[in-house]
């Protein structure tokens, strides 16, 4: 269980960019929707312990995020907005070196990255360097680094930017049936994006509307 928790986040100047926000987050698809400048990168900054919230509360299984981040840490899987990678490398290289930096021992890492590849539709494409990648092979490449310790919590912000119908439909699609056993939190301004994936049938999926 995922939990913020009257979330606020405040700037310079008085500005407010997550005013009071609670989420109650069991398995399952949440989207975050509003337009860009709405607040939901920070928000999601905040959920993947990569920002401290100025007021609230972030828990993980009733563990206090914000004060001992490393429970959650352990069990998440964080894709940005801006996700970098480097060019020179090939996706199994890239993926291979981030395994090595999580601590995932050598042998269980190259099981691990080739299981990823195979999820994300990119085995055939695994030794070409990233440089050569669409923005859409680099996303599931993005996709791929989040999920390699097999997280419990998986934070992706505006993943389709920049994609074409056809790739968001495939990337959505991936999100959807990743959601089975996992929390999976998604951001985007697109409506599509979530609305065919996230759900209002239960308390663990829906569509957040962010002002």
């Amino acid at each position: 269980m995922l939990e913020l928790l009257d979330v606020v986040k405040g700037y310079r100047g008085g500005v407010l960019g997550v005013d009071g926000v609670t989420l109650r987050l069991g398995p399952g698809l949440v989207g975050l929707l509003g337009p860009n400048g709405a607040g939901k990168s920070s928000l999601m900054r905040i959920a993947a312990t990569v920002t401290r919230p100025t007021r609230g509360q972030v828990l993980f299984d009733g563990t206090d995020a914000v004060f001992r981040p490393d429970a959650l840490r352990r069990n998440l899987g964080y894709l940005p907005q801006d996700f970098g990678v480097y060019p020179h490398l090939s996706a199994r290289e890239f993926l291979s070196y981030l395994a090595a930096v999580k601590g995932i021992p050598a042998r269980a890492a190259r099981t691990r990255v080739g299981e990823l590849l195979e999820l994300v539709d990119l085995a055939g494409a695994g030794r070409r360097p990233l440089g050569r990648y669409s923005g859409g092979m680099l996303r599931r490449v993005g996709i791929a680094q989040a999920l390699l310790s097999d997280p419990k919590v998986l934070i992706v912000d505006e993943p389709t930017a920049g994609l074409d119908p056809e790739q968001r439909v495939l990337f959505r699609n991936l999100l959807a049936d990743l959601a089975g056993d996992r929390v999976v939190l998604l951001s985007t301004h697109i409506v599509s994006d979530v609305e065919s994936v996230a759900s209002d049938c239960s308390p663990a999926s829906g569509l957040v509307g962010l002002r």
